[in-house]
C-alpha cells in the first residue's frame, strides 16, 4: 500500500452560461451582411528575426463578408498595431 501524500483531486471549473439571444449580431460595415467567412492574413518574418534563422509565414486567422468580402477594419488596425 502507497503511503504517499496524494495530489488533490483537481475541481471542475464551472461552466459560465451567456444567453446569446442578448449578444449583438455584427454585420458587415459595407453591405450590411451578417454572415462572415474565415479568412486568413500572411505574414512573412524575415530570417534575421525568425526564432528558428529561416523566413517563416505565419498565419493570422480574420474574418470576411460573406457577400462582399470587406474584412472589418479592427481586424486590419490590430494587425497593424
Amino acid at each position: 500500500m502507497n503511503m504517499k501524500p496524494q495530489k488533490p483531486i483537481p475541481q471542475p471549473k464551472a461552466q459560465v452560461e451567456v444567453d446569446l439571444s442578448e449578444a449583438e449580431t455584427l454585420k458587415c460595415d459595407e453591405c450590411g451582411n451578417y454572415t462572415f467567412i474565415q479568412s486568413f492574413f500572411l505574414k512573412r518574418i524575415s530570417p534575421i528575426v525568425s526564432p528558428t534563422g529561416q523566413e517563416a509565414i505565419v498565419p493570422i486567422q480574420a474574418f470576411a463578408c460573406g457577400n462582399c468580402g470587406k474584412v472589418p477594419d479592427n481586424m486590419k488596425s490590430q494587425l497593424d498595431g
